[in-house]
């Protein structure tokens, strides 16, 4: 499904005048056209103590095409998962959204949020399922272009979400193929690095590079990956 278009925003995202701070802003609202511009501009909504707070960190996170590690006994866990995409959006964000998960941050209204821009074309889901068909891991986030904001991802079986993202990635390489062996052009932003995404290929970039090269990301051609 193509991005439907939105409306500007009132709120105006401007990196230049950013703080040298992970949170950048705080207020606005949460509807799309604020969301996908926050995400333009390389921020994105937060809550914490139920105030909506904007972020743009300082080093972020991000999975570049050809850096994926894959073990060999991920390979091999990898192998009893099917994948899927945008066929469960909303249990997806349910499963990350478990306030019994440790460090769970996605309120009701993150939720109707990300809910509203999947159906106007602009988040997505990754599913991985069992061998019965059940979701057991996944992750969701917003396509922008080339560069994909990964939003949260949750796992019910050993190394499934790690399976999600090894399906995101085959996605995005197979949407925006070039017919050439080299890797293609896009970018997967995580937000911030963690140990486990470390281990998985993820590196920290600074800002200042990450807003450089997302600018040159964003936009058509959108790839026929999520349909």
């Amino acid at each position: 499904m193509t991005p439907q278009p939105l409306p500007p925003s009132p709120w105006v995202f401007d990196p230049s005048a950013w703080p040298s701070d992970d949170c950048v802003a705080a207020g606005a609202d949460l509807a799309p056209a604020t969301i996908i511009a926050a995400y333009e501009a390389g921020a994105f909504p937060m809550p914490h103590d139920d105030e909506l707070l904007w972020w743009s960190p300082m080093m972020r996170g991000v999975l570049e095409p050809g850096a994926l590690r894959v073990t060999r006994s991920l390979r091999k866990s990898i192998r009893h998962f099917a994948i899927t995409v945008d066929q469960d959006f909303a249990g997806v964000i349910d499963a990350c959204a478990d306030p019994d998960r440790e460090g769970a941050w996605i309120d009701n209204g993150m939720r109707e949020a990300y809910i509203r821009l999947h159906e106007l074309g602009w988040a997505h889901s990754v599913e991985t399922r069992d061998a019965d068909g059940a979701l057991v891991g996944g992750l969701y986030g917003l396509c922008l272009g080339r560069l994909f904001a990964g939003e949260s991802m949750f796992h019910r079986r050993t190394d499934a979400s790690k399976a999600a993202l090894a399906g995101l990635v085959d996605l995005l390489d197979d949407g925006f193929d070039d017919e050439t062996d080299q890797h293609t052009d896009w970018l997967i932003d995580v937000q911030w690095q963690t140990p486990h995404l470390a281990s998985l290929g993820v590196t920290n970039w600074p800002r200042e590079r990450y807003l450089e090269a997302i600018s040159g990301l964003q936009g058509p051609p959108f790839p026929p990956i999520w349909r």
